[in-house]
């Protein structure tokens, strides 16, 4: 049997009574954490597996993004200063439809190491349309917990060539799912991702929503009321707003993820509160693409499912959980008041939150006998960090101040993939040189300047 024990400074549990335990441990036992206990309690000196004493730094949950795009990470850099439909027609559409399967797999690589690096355990990717098993078979070998899905695009007047059948798409969709949902022992489960209103026809949206069905556990992914520009173009093509238009063909519910829904009527609030729909709350691509300002603290009150997601490097351009903590918090300030969305909530928003939004409350997000461990353990013994070791103290300073250079070590499943600031899985500098050759390679391909 593989034991563990870490012995941290404290542990933030993100339990429903949100303790902070001090004198504590943890003990893992084949990947699941088996007690939580004080010191007091066990004979160190007598136990038979490995101990882990970090009596400086800070152990939680790992992260759970709920909107990634890891085919895009190659991107970071080549689509700044541009709205949200000028950016998919001059920039990404064109990128994504130039990826081979050597791009994808570098893109892939990049932005899990990436998340790795910065406390992020599971994630829901948006894949793309070419090549999907690549992020897959990347997902499966980097140990990372997730969902993703084949971008599904039938319809494209923003980029004709970036499309593909109804019939193709769905049935290559099908045959992923069937090679890939709840692969690795259950980690890896399958996230089915229409784009967006604008890129599919109506049957492929109603199609996609109704194959969920038939794999237990998986979800239905999309971005919705993400711009004004695109509201205004869902509502000449179907002369509804966008969610109303997602519950005219029955495709919102428990099992659904949004992306975005920045701009939401009462009408279509009062119908992700009744269908349980989730939101993936993006505040950096929302402020970089000049999106708007969603009214997360409203969603909240009325009970709707609220998570957390970086959405895709060209767009952000990180993919650190820290710097949407933060930013999910201050913007949403002048608008409402400094007491709004503080700093345990958002603490919430990246962990519990984001699994429960994936359904995976009863296996990750907290710290908990039974759960797995899926684990981050932090330095904020520095200069920039509170002086004072409270609860308060301590959730101040992880939301508000600490940044992805303060993530030590990442343990998933039980399994170390960050250890001592070293990335155990990918290697930085051939990473580099790789993804430099390969994206000059695609930009060659897609011949844009």
């Amino acid at each position: 049997m593989n034991r563990k024990i870490i012995i941290p400074k404290e542990i933030i549990t993100v339990n429903n009574s949100m303790e902070i335990l001090r004198d504590s441990f943890i003990e893992i036992e084949n990947g699941i954490i088996s007690r939580i206990d004080k010191l007091k309690n066990i004979d160190l000196n007598n136990y038979d597996g490995e101990i882990f004493r970090f009596q400086n730094l800070t152990l939680m949950p790992g992260f759970v993004q709920t909107h990634i795009h890891l085919c895009q990470t190659l991107f970071r850099g080549l689509a700044d200063d541009l709205q949200l439909l000028d950016w998919l027609q001059k920039r990404i559409f064109p990128y994504e439809n130039n990826h081979n399967a050597n791009s994808l797999r570098i893109s892939a690589q990049l932005g899990i190491s990436e998340l790795l690096m910065s406390g992020t355990t599971t994630l829901l990717d948006m894949g793309t349309m070419n090549h999907q098993e690549v992020v897959f078979e990347e997902m499966i070998e980097s140990g990372i917990r997730g969902f993703s899905g084949k971008c599904m695009i039938d319809e494209n007047d923003l980029f004709p060539t970036f499309k593909e059948t109804t019939e193709d798409s769905l049935k290559s969709t099908i045959q992923l799912a069937e090679n890939f949902h709840n692969s690795a022992n259950g980690r890896i489960k399958y996230g089915f991702a229409p784009r967006f209103v604008l890129s599919c026809s109506e049957g492929l949206m109603k199609e996609t929503s109704n194959l969920i069905n038939d794999f237990d556990g998986s979800l239905y992914h999309t971005h919705s009321s993400e711009n004004i520009g695109e509201i205004k173009a869902v509502r000449r093509k179907y002369g509804k707003e966008n969610i109303e238009y997602f519950d005219s063909i029955n495709v919102l519910s428990e099992k659904t993820v949004l992306a975005h829904a920045i701009h939401a009527n009462e009408k279509e609030v009062d119908l992700l509160k009744k269908s349980g729909t989730r939101v993936a709350h993006c505040p950096s691509s929302n402020l970089k693409l000049g999106s708007g300002i969603a009214q997360i603290p409203r969603y909240i009150e009325e009970g709707i499912s609220v998570s957390i997601g970086a959405d895709g490097a060209p767009c952000n351009n990180n993919l650190n959980m820290f710097t949407e903590m933060r930013l999910a918090s201050l913007m949403q300030k002048p608008i409402h008041n400094p007491t709004v969305m503080d700093a345990k909530l958002m603490i919430k928003l990246a962990t519990i939150e984001g699994a429960k939004a994936l359904h995976l409350s009863h296996e990750i997000g907290s710290i908990e006998v039974g759960k797995k461990a899926d684990l981050q353990l932090l330095n904020l013994e520095k200069a920039n960090h509170s002086m004072l070791d409270g609860d308060e103290n301590l959730y101040s300073s992880i939301a508000y101040a600490a940044d992805k250079s303060d993530v030590v070590s990442v343990m998933i499943e039980g399994k170390w993939v960050v250890k001592n600031g070293i990335n155990l899985v990918y290697d930085n500098s051939q990473m580099m040189a790789t993804g430099k050759v390969e994206l000059h390679k695609l930009l060659n391909r897609a011949k844009i300047n």
